[in-house]
């Protein structure tokens, strides 16, 4: 859907026409609500915010398949290693890195 300039309603204008507005909203239409001349707050169905927010879900449960799917996909090629070895190499490389941060910087005069 299209947002029109009609659709983009000023906070003051929109605090006086609210039930206008819910009612126009409640037909379909979608506003946004600007304040100080910026885009504020939106005014949508509850119904169609439902929906987005099922469709985002949706979109969460489709990436954490294809995560799931990719390291499967990686069990099967042999690109694994050891938890336990992988957690000591990345707890090493904190521990050097850290060491190195730690130590003072030598000045040079010139």
């Amino acid at each position: 859907m299209s947002i029109s300039a009609s659709d983009v309603v000023p906070f003051t204008q929109a605090r006086a026409h609210l039930s206008e507005l819910a009612d126009q909203v409640k037909a379909g239409a979608e506003k946004i609500i600007t304040k100080n001349g910026e885009s504020y707050v939106a005014l949508i169905d509850a119904d169609r915010l439902d929906y987005y927010h099922r469709l985002e879900r949706e979109r969460i449960h489709l990436l954490l398949i294809d995560d799931a799917r990719r390291g499967l996909a990686d069990v099967l090629a042999g690109r694994t290693q050891d938890a336990d070895a992988a957690l000591a190499g990345l707890q090493s490389a904190r521990a050097t890195k850290s060491s190195s941060s730690d130590k003072p910087k030598s000045k040079q005069r010139g």
